[in-house]
């Protein structure tokens, strides 16, 4: 499992049960800790689940702390009720500032937290998006990919399989870094490994495939490129997802 996901499962748990452990080292003070500022203390846990998850993780822990937040430390306490206008206050903005702040971290993950300003590459991406959203087929945004990859990372070539983890070749992760075996590949000393380097795609949840890159010797791509890469790789993932969906698959 890459380690995105393993990461993105470790940061649901825990946008369900970091906001209720704060929540429970809370209790014994809530007569006389304001209920605006433990809401803010449960917005910084909000924001450090979102920070290290993704947009879903945010959400969830932004749900879990406004209901703790009345379950636990609003009156009536232990009932999921609150009379007081400034708790009811407390508890929108805390769900509403944690949502938001969701969001924000998924942007920012997205982008790598890496800015991406060669007009070059904005463009490959912006071409690949716009392709996405006209009525091309799902195989013809991965042609497209398939071409940007090769003149991105300088490859000899570039082939797509659809829906198979055969082998353990080398990967680059969604970070831009490339792992082989269990150890990192300095790929700003060496240029990428000498052998097919693989880009998996996902989208939802959902594993759709892999790019098998072959890499030309010397080569060295930099960073910027790297990611952009794996910008376009999610979105052919978001394409097969999409396409998917449409056919009503599970």
């Amino acid at each position: 499992m890459p380690h995105y996901l393993a990461r993105d499962r470790v940061a649901i748990v825990a946008a369900v049960v970091a906001p209720l452990a704060v929540t429970a080292v809370l209790v014994p003070f809530r007569t006389t800790f304001a209920n605006a500022n433990a809401a803010l203390v449960l917005v910084v846990v909000v924001v450090a689940v979102a920070a290290v998850g993704n947009r879903l993780a945010g959400a969830i822990a932004a749900l879990s702390a406004a209901a703790w937040f009345d379950l636990f430390l609003t009156r009536p306490y232990e009932r999921f009720a609150i009379t007081r206008s400034a708790d009811v206050t407390a508890a929108i903005l805390l769900l509403a500032v944690g949502l938001a702040v969701s969001q924000l971290a998924a942007r920012a993950r997205r982008l790598q937290v890496v800015a991406i300003t060669d007009a070059d590459y904005l463009a490959q991406i912006h071409d690949t998006a716009e392709l996405a959203q006209s009525a091309a087929t799902p195989d013809a945004i991965v042609d497209q990919v398939r071409g940007q990859l090769t003149g991105l990372l300088q490859l000899r070539g570039c082939r797509y399989e659809y829906g198979t983890l055969l082998g353990h070749p080398p990967r680059l992760e969604q970070d831009g870094t490339v792992v082989a075996g269990r150890a990192r590949w300095d790929v700003d000393r060496s240029g990428l490994p000498d052998q097919e380097v693989e880009l998996r795609t996902y989208s939802g949840g959902h594993f759709y495939g892999r790019f098998m890159m072959q890499p030309t010797p010397g080569a060295v791509p930099p960073l910027q490129a790297r990611l952009v890469a794996v910008t376009l790789a999610d979105q052919v993932g978001a394409a097969l997802d999409t396409s998917r969906t449409a056919r009503g698959g599970s």
